[in-house]
Formats: structure tokens, sequence, C-alpha cells
């Protein structure tokens, strides 16, 4: 947002062309955004939440999703044909997301077919990836997951095949393997610059699951070393993370789950409980005005850049240009094959 601008005055404007159009406009705020725009939203959550809101809302026109790219995306395959996505800042991406495209996951993935064939191969991909990603799931009877079911998502997929390509976040991938009881050597990183994403033949038929190499940059700022430090300053604390983290970290964290299971921790802890929460640094500010009766800390100041650029200003301005400006479309045969993909996952919750 531009220096110089009368935050109360872009607030009230805000407000006053919600109120005019009523249930024509919906407001998205994704968890990660800053406490301004989520009190401006009409719906606050993580991506899996708010996918099912752009789903069901039938009554609004115009949805702003204020969040990421690849959320407005998702938002734009599930919307209604008269439903008009926009995003209020077009350069708000996600750097996890950019580390896979459909070119180089069709490589890996006829890669992997000629070593083990690919009739009980099954692609899982995770929310934060663009939609011709989805597509090629819908396409190649797989689904979409988030970090609220993907667990769910992989029992489905291993309930439908023997073998899983799980893009573009290893870590996620990693964590729900092991939870879901699979051993490390049953899983393997696929390195999409290398050939065979540098594995042996052998490695890749004898893996249950191949994680992409993928991750997030605010969640891989966590360390080991920083919960120790936590642990030794703050004895009582209970320490949760995101299952985006590392291996090493969800290990030495006493719980672990997406945004919307650390709010609820939050809630639900008594009044007195010291909470270090390894996730994006809004969401801990935000938890940390709203439950003042308990001590909310972050394991480490990790900011995502991208949603950070979403503000008042850019708010507005898609307010004022409703329909015209950064609206999020996507081409007929993408968003079919993607919304296979999505309904897929919806049909988990």
């Amino acid at each position: 947002m531009k220096a110089g601008f009368d935050h109360t005055e872009v607030i009230e404007n805000i407000r006053a062309r919600k109120d005019a159009l009523g249930k024509e406009l919906i407001i998205l705020t994704h968890h990660y955004q800053r406490k301004e725009i989520v009190d401006l939203g009409d719906f606050v959550g993580d991506s899996f939440e708010l996918s099912r809101k752009a789903a069901s809302d039938s009554a609004c026109r115009h949805i702003v999703f204020c969040g990421v790219h690849f959320m407005a995306e998702s938002a734009a395959i599930l919307a209604k044909p008269r439903q008009i996505v926009q995003i209020p800042n077009e350069h708000a991406g996600c750097w996890m997301a950019s580390m896979a495209d459909s070119v180089i996951v069709e490589s890996a993935w006829n890669q992997i077919s000629d070593v083990m064939g690919k009739e009980r191969l099954v692609p899982v991909v995770y929310m934060n990836s663009d939609a011709d990603l989805k597509a090629f799931c819908g396409t190649h009877g797989g689904t979409v997951c988030t970090s609220s079911n993907a667990q769910k998502a992989v029992r489905w997929a291993f309930e439908v095949g023997d073998k899983i390509l799980f893009f573009p976040d290893q870590h996620l991938g990693r964590n729900v393997g092991h939870d879901l009881g699979l051993k490390a050597d049953e899983m393997i990183v696929w390195s999409p610059d290398k050939p065979l994403g540098g594995n042996t033949p052998e490695a890749v038929r004898a893996a249950k699951m191949i994680l992409w190499d993928g991750y997030c940059l605010v969640h891989t700022r966590f360390s080991v070393e920083q919960i120790e430090k936590m642990r030794s300053e703050f004895p009582g604390a209970r320490i949760i993370v995101h299952p985006e983290c590392t291996r090493e970290v969800v290990a030495a964290s006493d719980a672990c789950g997406s945004t919307s299971y650390i709010v609820k921790y939050v809630q639900e802890a008594p009044a007195g409980s010291t909470i270090v929460i390894g996730t994006e640094i809004n969401l801990i500010n935000r938890l940390s005005l709203q439950y003042p009766e308990k001590k909310i800390m972050d394991l480490n100041n990790s900011l995502c850049p991208n949603m950070f650029k979403i503000n008042l200003g850019n708010l507005l301005w898609i307010l004022e240009n409703l329909g015209d400006v950064n609206v999020v479309t996507v081409p007929d045969d993408i968003k079919a094959d993607a919304k296979l993909a999505l309904d897929r996952m919806l049909s988990l919750a």
C-alpha cells in the first residue's frame, strides 16, 4: 500500500462497496493474510475451506480471493458460470507451486511408467499448484489434497492404486506417509532435473510414495534447534507446527496440523497456556491478539511475501473495478479436467 494512504478512509470505502453489493460479493481471505484484510473478509480459512466455500456459494456473482494465485484459480474452476473470480494482486504467486509444471510432471510420469507401468500409479497433487497440474491429476485418475485432508487423499489413492506420485511438496508427502505407517525407504524423492529423478529403477519399483522435490520457503525456515531453544526458555510450552515443515521438525514438535488445525488447537487450549507455533507469522500475530489470556509465540518469524502482496489499497482497487481487472480464468479444457480432481478431493471431506 502506498505511503500516505488514509487507512480509515480506505476501510470505510471498502465497507461501503461491500454493503452496496450485499450477497452479490464475497471476499475470501486466507489465514495468512494480514489482520486488516481478514477483518474485511466474509470468510477466513485454509485453502480446503475456501475451496468448499467457493464451490457452495451460489448467491454471489463476484468472488474476490485474498490469497495467492493458485487459490483463486481453484475458485475459478469451481465457480458457477455466472460468477467472476478476481485477485487483488495478480503477482501474488507461490514459490512452491512454481517448483512443478505440467511438462516436467508429465516427463516424470512417463519415466516412472516406463519402469513399473502406470495402471496402478496414482497422482496426488497438493492444492499449492497450478490448474494444469490439477487437470493432469483429473485425467490420470488422481486427486488434489490440502494440508487438511492429505491423509484422506493418500489413503484413497492407496485404495485405487499401489504407488503414489505426490507433488509438489515433499515434506507434506513424507509427513503423511510417516503418519500412515510407511517406512522411510518406502518414500523416495524425485528431483526433476535428474534422470529418473535421481533414483535407480529398483528404488522406483520398491517405493510406495514418490515425493516431488518441492518445498515451502515459509515452513522450511523452522529448525529443530529453534524448537530446542524455545523448550529451554519456556519449559511448559506446547509446540505446534505445520505439516509442510521437515520431518525432523515435525518429530520434535508436540503437534502438527493444517492452519485450521492450528487455529482450533489454540482455541481449545486452556487459559494460561504457552503455545509456540511454526507457521506464517500473520496467523500467529492474529491468534495472539485474539487470545490474550494465552501466551502465543512464533517459533521463528516467517513471513510469506506473496500473501503480503494483498493489501487494503489493491483490495479497494478490485472492488472499484469488479469484473474488469485481475480476473482469474482457466481454459475450459483445463477447467473440466481439474474439476474432476477437485471434485474427488471435495468428496473426501
